[in-house]
């Protein structure tokens, strides 16, 4: 359960720390308030995608802050297997966004990544928003509701993987029994490329060196004069030449007679020596590298014709011929794994004949397991379904979980990632109807309606302790908001609910209410967040109904919807 929130900087919001409670929170406020703005700063707490356009203009951070009641889900094992452990049965989450663009996230103490945050996330709030909606406009997407209600989303993740093995065991077999003519090109070409390289005798990173032996030995006269200048700087051989050297010696041995009659010179004295006897080395070491500096032509000719066969082999096996050498490497390697592939002998052909056999009916017969899994869950979630649509104002409704076989000759044609089974929502909403598919039919209520059956039903499985709906009033109003209020606030009894409304006949069913408000100082605008309660929520009721939170008649229909459906 989400206690409290901290908000620093986030877009409109200057700061925000709002505390909430159980049971079921409506947020409230004028359109464009910034409802959707702490909504916002809530999914990005929880790993959502941020950059530096969440950041408040004026300020070089947004930071957002959550303290989570873990109510034995599986965020404690989850916090266990990370190395985690949570204080008093709390955690405290924390995100930040630069305005250099790096973010940083923390899990109690702990420094985490964007993807462990969301990983955590998950087991402690689930946000449904227009995007979710829109969802059940993909048929592609009726298969997750249905294996999460069924509860063999794990198994279906185990049956992908072992459906892409035989795919790639397939492919593999395919490739065996190319034609033959195609194959001993390609078996050709191959082996050129593979011996070619391998006779170039390559490492990784070669390039790069010769490169640089290429430069010096190509730049030879003028790196050799410039040294000849730099000793002849530091060292000559004329003591009267006014090199560096001669002027220190001099120094040298004037400045200890001076210290000798002036003690405060003593420290200059010991620099000066110092000064000395690391110039004296520099000069040493650069006369040594005078006398090592030897040109060699023959190895400028090797070097420049290595370099020039590298050029060659990165055009015609690099994506370009200023990649990396090991892009070089690494296609002779896939080569040589490919012209193995080609190659095998037919006991390896028939070995993976033999595997592939097995695959198959190992994948059909998980593909059956899970069909007949789905076909047992479909009947009880459409009723489940069915019955909360009715509780919402569609009584004459009738949902149903379309399940039917793939067709194909063979078993990948006959299952696909995720099994053998196409499955698709239909839909009646009125009576005499027949039913049809729900992303044909439905309107923006309706889909409001199914996706909140469909989280209901599948809450009852899901430990997560927040849901949060987005936008869940759209197209509703009248006798169906008041069906939607009451709904809401019996799920609340297991749940901790957070709903932004624009509809006071939701609203009046909250446990708490939130609202959301712009205000403007000078010349910066902010959005002020804050609970309602007494006399504020039921001036924040009246304005939700009519508009106007100040006449009596607003008021006391306000103060009476309160009353009645239990928000006060």
């Amino acid at each position: 359960m989400l206690e409290e929130i901290d908000i620093q900087n986030f877009a409109l919001i200057d700061k925000a720390h709002v505390e909430f409670e159980k049971g079921f929170t409506v947020l409230s406020g004028e359109t464009g308030a910034g409802k959707s703005i702490l909504i916002g700063s809530l999914a990005f707490l929880l790993g959502g995608k941020g950059g530096t356009e969440l950041i408040r203009t004026g300020a070089h951070e947004a930071s957002v802050s959550g303290t989570f009641l873990l109510e034995g889900n599986g965020a404690q094992e989850w916090l266990t297997e990370h190395g985690m452990e949570a204080e008093d049965n709390r955690i405290l989450i924390r995100r930040i966004v630069r305005d250099t663009n790096k973010s940083s996230a923390w899990i109690g103490s702990t420094p985490v990544t964007r993807a462990d945050l969301a990983s955590f996330a998950s087991f402690l709030v689930d946000i449904h928003g227009q995007h979710d909606q829109q969802s059940l406009m993909k048929v592609s997407e009726h298969r997750r509701f249905l294996d999460s209600y069924a509860g063999i989303t794990g198994e279906v993740k185990n049956f992908t993987e072992l459906y892409a093995t035989l795919v790639e065991k397939r492919r593999t077999l395919d490739s065996l029994n190319t034609n033959e003519a195609e194959r001993a090109n390609r078996i050709e070409m191959l082996s050129f490329a593979v011996s070619e390289i391998a006779d170039a005798k390559l490492k990784a990173g070669e390039d790069d060196e010769l490169e640089a032996e290429e430069a010096k030995l190509s730049s030879f006269e003028k790196l050799y004069s410039d040294i000849e200048e730099i000793n002849s700087v530091l060292d000559s051989s004329s003591e009267s030449s006014g090199s560096v050297l001669s002027l220190l010696r001099r120094l040298k041995n004037l400045v200890p007679h001076a210290a000798e009659l002036d003690k405060e010179l003593s420290d200059l004295d010991d620099r000066l020596q110092s000064v000395f006897y690391e110039v004296d080395d520099i000069a040493k070491e650069f006369r040594s590298y005078a006398s090592s500096l030897v040109f060699d032509p023959e190895r400028l000719a090797f070097v420049q014709e290595r370099l020039d066969l590298m050029y060659r082999l990165k055009k015609k096996y690099a994506s370009n011929t200023k990649a990396p050498l090991q892009e070089v490497l690494d296609y002779a390697q896939n080569a040589q794994t490919e012209l193995e592939a080609l190659t095998g002998s037919s006991a390896d052909k028939s070995a993976l004949e033999k595997e592939i056999s097995l695959l198959e009916k190992q994948v059909y017969s998980a593909a059956k397991s899970l069909s007949e899994k789905r076909h047992s869950a479909s009947d009880r979630m459409a009723l489940e379904a069915q019955g909360i649509l009715s509780q919402l104002g569609m009584k004459d409704a009738r949902f149903k979980v379309s399940l039917s076989s793939k067709e194909g000759t063979d078993i990948t044609q006959q299952c696909g990632p995720y099994g053998m089974d196409n499955i698709e929502f239909l839909i009646s909403a009125n009576a005499g109807s027949a039913l049809a598919p729900l992303a044909k039919i439905a309107s923006g209520g309706e889909l409001s309606r199914v996706m909140l059956a469909l989280k209901t039903i599948l809450s009852a499985e899901d430990t997560v302790g927040t849901l949060i709906f987005d936008e869940i009033d759209t197209g509703i109003g009248g006798e169906v908001a008041v069906s939607v209020g009451n709904h809401m606030k019996q799920l609340a009894a297991e749940k901790q609910i957070l709903c932004i409304t624009h509809l006071a006949s939701i609203a009046v069913y909250a446990h708490n209410q939130i609202k959301i408000q712009k205000g403007t100082t000078g010349q910066s605008t902010s959005t002020l967040v804050f609970p309602v309660t007494g006399d504020d929520r039921v001036k924040e009721i009246a304005r939700m109904l009519s508009g106007d939170s100040n006449s009596d008649e607003s008021l006391e229909h306000a103060a009476a919807m309160l009353k009645k459906f239990g928000g006060m």
